[in-house]
């Protein structure tokens, strides 16, 4: 480890990480550090044990969640996180090169609480139809609206 630093970064949030990548591309010696024992800071992305010490359980996570090698499986997000797939936010990670520490996924669907069961929203005409989540007139003015957007 080198003794000479431009800049002394304390913490791994996105903002951290951000600035560190920014001056770094700008040629600057960078020293980032964390006290966690991982990245992220609030936004931190936790493997199933880490993920249980954080949250001050005792003992190891239950084997019914896996063995240890299955545990590492687990990407539990503290904090949920979307970009825009042509915002500014994932410009600026692409410009930092900070995407070789990120991994993007496309959204699966969104979901809802009704009457205390977990629905998908319907995301197109067939869902929509078969969906109970919304009634017969609310049904027909959402089939308009997907044939007038597509």
């Amino acid at each position: 480890m080198e003794d000479v630093y431009d800049v002394v970064i304390l913490g791994t949030g996105l903002t951290e990480c951000i600035l560190s990548g920014l001056l770094s591309v700008n040629g600057k010696k960078v020293l980032h550090m964390d006290r966690n024992e991982f990245y992220g800071a609030a936004c931190a992305s936790l493997t199933l044990e880490q993920c249980w010490k954080h949250f001050s359980q005792t003992g190891e996570p239950p084997e019914k969640l896996g063995n240890k090698q299955q545990q590492r499986k687990y990407s539990i997000d503290l904090l949920p996180k979307f970009s825009m797939a042509n915002g500014k936010m994932v410009k600026l990670l692409l410009h930092t090169d900070v995407t070789r520490y990120l991994q993007f996924k496309s959204v699966d669907g969104s979901y809802t609480l009704k009457d205390t069961k977990v629905m998908k929203v319907p995301a197109n005409e067939k869902e929509a139809l078969a969906s109970s989540i919304m009634g017969f007139f609310e049904k027909k003015a959402f089939q308009r609206l997907f044939s007038f957007l597509f």
